[in-house]
């Protein structure tokens, strides 16, 4: 299955495929998992230098021989490397592990309050201008942040690749990101399992004979200026999780998976860097 045009989001010269192949903790044949998963139609590869990844990805684009521009891939410059000697160092090491000359978008992985946002921002800037990567964006950073960052950084920012799925809710932050014409990349958009077993998705899932990650992911597509970055660890699970284009969600059912928000189910909160995350009302 090939992701046409109509199923990219599009924000600051960037056209990103509204569904990409998460990368994290990939425990077994991860080359070839990104192989299939780029068989399969995806085009829209995420990685990150503390997923420990890149190479496996790298070997994975290389064997399934297609043309890089064809290919949308996305790695992150860990906290540990906000400075911007490091962050420089971190996104030439990324491009050798991955075996390109270039990354579609470069994100900021986790905030670093012990580095002005200036110093970081004007990294990534700088890793563009220097061609490392045709885009740039943030990660994880919460409302204040990402106003502090679109106000210091010199080019413009593409995405905040945050945890979205249908348990947590992030409304003041997509109309944030709406502000500012950028995109919401979800990660956990299945909240890890958690919404497996949920009814309501079921029951809709029935109705439209499919399963309940593709409910929930066609629930986060179907939203403005949304792209989801699922992980799957099978072949089938990979086609599976990109199956999602044949049908729609009709409003009532949008309103009703957008009702379980009330649930405020948070997957990824790591103590040694998560920030202070914004509360939302539901």
């Amino acid at each position: 299955m090939r992701i046409g045009k109509a199923f990219k989001v599009s924000a600051h010269g960037a056209h990103i495929p509204a569904i990409g192949y998460g990368t994290m903790e990939l425990p077994h044949r991860p080359a070839e998992l990104v192989a299939a998963a780029i068989a399969a139609g995806y085009r829209h590869i995420d990685t990150a230098r503390k997923y420990g990844t890149e190479e496996r990805v790298g070997e994975g684009i290389r064997a399934s021989a297609i043309a890089r521009h064809e290919l949308f891939v996305t790695t992150k410059v860990t906290e540990e490397n906000a400075r911007e000697a490091d962050f420089l160092r971190s996104a030439e090491t990324s491009l050798r592990a991955l075996g390109l000359d270039y990354v579609d978008l470069l994100l900021v992985h986790w905030p670093q309050p012990k580095v002005p946002f200036s110093e970081t921002l004007g990294a990534l800037a700088k890793a563009k201008r220097q061609g490392l990567t045709r885009h740039i964006g943030i990660s994880n950073f919460t409302l204040a942040m990402l106003e502090e960052a679109v106000r210091v950084c010199p080019e413009p920012l593409v995405a905040n690749q945050i945890e979205y799925h249908a348990y947590l809710p992030q409304d003041r932050m997509i109309a944030a990101l709406k502000k500012h014409g950028m995109i919401l990349t979800a990660y956990c958009p299945v909240a890890r399992g958690h919404l497996l077993d949920d009814p309501v998705l079921g029951e809709i899932g029935r109705l439209h004979g499919k399963t309940i990650a593709q409910i929930a992911l066609r629930w986060l597509i179907q939203q403005p200026m949304i792209v989801a970055v699922p992980r799957a660890l099978e072949e089938q699970q990979i086609e599976e999780d990109l199956d999602v284009f044949d049908f729609s969600l009709s409003d009532q059912e949008m309103q009703r998976i957008s009702a379980l928000r009330k649930r405020k189910l948070r997957i990824a909160d790591p103590p040694e860097r998560a920030p202070k995350w914004d509360v939302e009302e539901v």
